[in-house]
């Protein structure tokens, strides 16, 4: 990730919005289990670094590989379904 991206990231300051979403009883009680164990306040907070993180990891594949950045999204164009291609990247390391 870019110097000046990930500054920007780390300010607390950045603006919220907020979402809604649907997901499985049981995991959102695990997450209330183990936010606390890992030092969160609470089980948002790390749903939000969970999918920090994802998003860094991804984002550094793509940022490291313009050409696949292309290549996926030609693929979107001839109707390739997402979770087809997130499955081949994520096997693709």
């Amino acid at each position: 990730m870019k110097t000046n991206d990930l500054k920007r990231r780390l300010q607390k300051n950045r603006n919220m919005i907020q979402i809604s979403m649907r997901m499985p009883e049981d995991v959102i009680e695990d997450l209330k289990r183990v936010a606390p164990l890992l030092g969160f306040s609470g089980y948002q907070p790390l749903i939000r670094a969970y999918i920090g993180q994802g998003l860094r990891e991804d984002l550094e594949k793509l940022d490291a590989s313009p050409s696949i950045q292309s290549f996926v999204e030609k693929l979107r164009q001839r109707g390739v379904d997402q979770t087809t291609i997130n499955d081949a990247l994520a096997e693709a390391g």
